[in-house]
């Protein structure tokens, strides 16, 4: 398969600044850029540099744009898998694919996302039906990261770590948990949003016990209804 069909072209601008973090997921990702911005000063001192990041937990909590913002960060192209057609119903093929997107971020020293990595990584032996084809890939990919170049980073994603194989977690330095934000988080993300909007557009109410992504579209669902609402409004007495 042609490498443009395996990968998702993004150009989206993500600041780092601009990602929703707990304290603690914000120094482990600060601690991941240094290490690669002072890569070749590190490298003089014989220590390693952390190239391989694992981000879990729930959905819409800012994993993909974390990846972004840290691609940004470095000033190094984002390749993006495209999972729908890297996965194959022949292994071979799979692997195959797999392989081509991992060498062509070798080739751009960039930043490698795979989103919903537990298509991939399944535990061996979760299946009995695919048991062999299924340790196959997951032992293509542990090659592939165990000989990915340490100006390279890899960034995967999941929102269910508990069943991807074991053998693939231990391979990732960073392992980074994305937790439902607190209604104090909510608060801070819906105030940064409503700024640039008239307090006349902002909803009367805030909904909680949502993801950030769910946030947003309910935010931006309440703003477009009011913003109509006036237009409608304003029409009417021209």
């Amino acid at each position: 398969m042609n490498i443009q069909d395996l990968i998702i072209k993004d150009k989206d601008q993500v600041l780092l600044q601009d990602v929703f973090l707990s304290d603690e997921n914000r120094e482990q990702i600060d601690q991941l850029i240094k290490e690669h911005k002072y890569l070749e000063d590190l490298k003089s001192y014989g220590l390693p540099v952390s190239n391989k990041v694992l981000l879990y937990g729930h959905s819409g909590c800012g994993k993909t744009t974390t990846a972004k913002a840290i691609a940004n960060s470095l000033g190094k192209p984002l390749i993006i898998l495209n999972l729908s057609n890297v996965i194959n119903s022949r292994i071979g093929e799979t692997s195959q694919n797999v392989k081509q997107v991992f060498d062509r971020a070798a080739r751009d020293k960039g930043v490698l996302f795979l989103d919903e990595f537990d298509q991939l990584g399944k535990a061996r032996g979760d299946d009995d039906n695919d048991v062999g084809e299924m340790r196959r890939l997951v032992n293509s990919i542990i090659q592939q990261i165990d000989y990915l170049p340490e100006d390279v980073l890899l960034i995967c994603a999941t929102n269910h770590i508990d069943i991807i194989d074991s053998a693939l977690i231990r391979r990732f330095q960073f392992r980074i948990q994305y937790e439902m934000p607190s209604n104090e988080a909510l608060n801070q993300y819906y105030d940064s949003l409503l700024a640039r909007f008239p307090e006349e557009l902002h909803p009367k109410s805030r909904r909680y016990g949502i993801s950030y992504a769910e946030a947003k579209d309910s935010l931006f669902a309440v703003v477009k209804s009011n913003l109509i609402k006036k237009l409608d409004m304003k029409g009417r007495f021209l």
